[in-house]
């Protein structure tokens, strides 16, 4: 709203100079108008401008919610209404509730301030069915953020003692689960009341109307409010509950690291244990208490490597043991840190789109909701983070000039034309201009050109796209963070064949791409239809297998996330 607010061009902060300039540009025209017209024309633009002022200005304000008065004692099969003013007075002394006020207001008002989850005959249905969900999470999820002890304390007076309660205690406990209610659905439909962007997280969240939310939990006696989470949360969830299921037999002890790799047919002392540790994660489907390297375990070895993003070598190595010794409290941490993300991401789509998560080092491409294919990438350095945003793929650049950015012209190219001559030709370099005193430098088209043969741009405010690379062999690199923040894509031509199959006014055949990858000059293609892509940071999901994958946190973003998530949890 302050961006439109400011860009319209009669606001109060440049009214008076758009004036001015209104009354010269029509001053000859106004001079061959008689006085009266005049007069009248100039009153009139002056009314057409604070019109468009005022609409400006309200256009961004959220519709106010009308007070239903229709629904009375006599209209109503509830007798059970409190007075307004008594709402702002809970909300007063209930401070954690009071982010919540426009929603209390709102769902009270389209009720009249009927009670909710109580009627004449008592408590109603519902409130039976969120306090057991309220419970569920806190138990099964050990979440006890969600846990309101005078909220508890008032609950279990009415199911105590029922008529008993006096009128105060019910209005406290229908404002009390009114208040919880919001919280629960913000806080797992819209995530904790963090700030994003603070955490490098700039994907837009979800909106989430809690008032019509509640609403339809008391209308259809919903057991749980709904509203449509990525089925990744689902699925991460679940693995969520089984992590704290064993939590209290999983080993805490460190395994000792072997002085050599472990490999298929050899025997150790540490064997057992990591037989043990695999069979409680899933990855052992039957365990024993060998020393002995057998085939299953083989087997169970290269199934916790890919799950953990390792070498799929099959040896025991120290990489594996570290991932193994992780203690199960980290992970369970770990899981519900991801959680918190997939809360800000939107629901699953039965679209085309992208995703590029970074700690795993994967893009997915989704047609019609599925994964059609992955392929790795290689993404920023962790002194060049690469940024988690979204945008529309729009464009396809073949054959593409390397503006080469200012910092990378001053450290690397300006150096190394001063001790070679011909270092722009050896590069394939061109100048284009100055800029303060500091060449402009671009890299023509080529083989050798840092961006490949091919890039893929949705317009951002990063500076970040997709892109190929000419050194291909640093997608065989387990960690692959080598850019300066820009993605690199191992599969590019096949990437683009994909994203061109849509368009009907050109056949983009194999051939027809290979020779505009080739070009001597750069060519840009418009897509037909722009795919959404997902920059993402997940360090814990479940793969298109089920399968529960760990990666490791390479910038540092879930310890600055479980600062903000457990730091008030540990204190309280």
């Amino acid at each position: 709203m302050h961006k439109l607010y400011n860009s319209f061009p009669f606001n109060k902060y440049n009214f008076h100079k758009t004036w001015n300039q209104f009354q010269f540009r029509f001053h000859s025209i106004l001079k061959k108008i008689n006085t009266k017209f005049m007069l009248w024309l100039c009153a009139f633009t002056i009314i057409c401008c604070i019109y468009c002022f005022s609409t400006s200005c309200n256009s961004g304000k959220t519709k106010e919610v009308v007070r239903d008065t229709t629904i009375t004692y006599h209209t109503s099969y509830n007798n059970l209404f409190f007075d307004s003013i008594l709402l702002q007075a809970f909300l007063d002394s209930n401070p954690d509730f009071q982010k919540f006020a426009i929603q209390y207001n709102n769902f009270y008002k389209q009720r009249n301030f009927e009670y909710a989850w109580f009627d004449s005959t008592g408590m109603v249905e519902q409130a039976a069915n969120f306090m057991n969900l309220l419970n569920n999470s806190i138990t099964h999820l050990q979440d006890s953020s969600l846990y309101n002890k005078k909220l508890a304390n008032y609950y279990n007076e009415i199911l105590q003692h029922k008529n008993k309660v006096s009128r105060q205690n019910i209005l406290n406990t229908e404002l009390l689960l009114t208040g919880q209610f919001f919280a629960y659905a913000a806080q797992t439909y819209k995530g904790s009341d963090i700030d994003a962007t603070s955490l490098g997280w700039f994907i837009p969240r979800k909106k989430v109307n809690l008032t019509a939310l509640l609403d339809s939990t008391i209308k259809y006696k919903n057991g749980t409010p709904y509203i449509p989470l990525n089925n990744q949360y689902n699925q991460l969830e679940t693995y969520l509950e089984k992590y704290i299921s064993f939590q209290k037999v999983y080993p805490t002890d460190s395994i000792s690291y072997s002085a050599q790799l472990l490999k298929l047919h050899q025997e150790n002392t540490i064997i057992p244990a990591i037989k043990d540790r695999l069979f409680l994660l899933g990855d052992l489907p039957c365990n024993d208490s060998t020393r002995l390297f057998d085939s299953g375990l083989l087997r169970a070895v290269k199934h916790f490597q890919k799950r953990m993003g390792l070498l799929e070598d099959g040896v025991i190595g120290k990489n594996m043991i570290e991932q193994l010794n992780v203690p199960i409290s980290e992970r369970i941490r770990q899981i519900l840190v991801n959680l918190e993300r997939i809360r800000w991401m939107p629901a699953d789509s039965n679209s085309d789109y992208i995703i590029v998560n970074i700690p795993e080092y994967k893009m997915h491409v989704y047609e019609d909701g599925k994964v059609l294919f992955d392929m790795n990438v290689i993404v920023g350095k962790t002194t060049n983070n690469t940024v988690i945003f979204n945008g529309k793929l729009k464009y396809i650049v073949f054959s593409p000039y390397w503006n080469v950015p200012p910092s990378i012209v001053q450290k690397e190219i300006i150096p190394g034309m001063k001790k070679d001559p011909n270092y722009l030709v050896r590069n394939n370099m061109e100048l284009t201009g100055t800029t303060n005193g500091i060449p402009v430098v671009r890299q023509k088209p080529g083989p050798k050109n840092s961006l490949g043969l091919v890039k893929f741009l949705f317009p951002n405010n990063f500076d970040i796209y997709l892109h190929d690379t000419p050194n291909h062999e640093l997608f065989d690199a387990t960690t692959r963070t080598f850019s300066h923040g820009c993605i690199r894509i191992s599969s590019p031509k096949k990437f683009a064949q994909y994203l061109l199959s849509a368009d009907t006014a050109t056949v983009y055949t194999s051939k027809v791409i290979d020779s505009l990858m080739h070009l001597n000059k750069e060519k840009w293609v418009t897509l037909s239809k722009p795919v959404p892509v997902y920059i993402v940071y997940f360090t814990a999901w479940a793969d298109a297998n089920g399968q529960l994958n760990f990666r490791k946190d390479i910038y540092g973003h879930d310890a600055k996330m479980k600062e903000k998530l457990f730091t008030k949890e540990e204190k309280n």
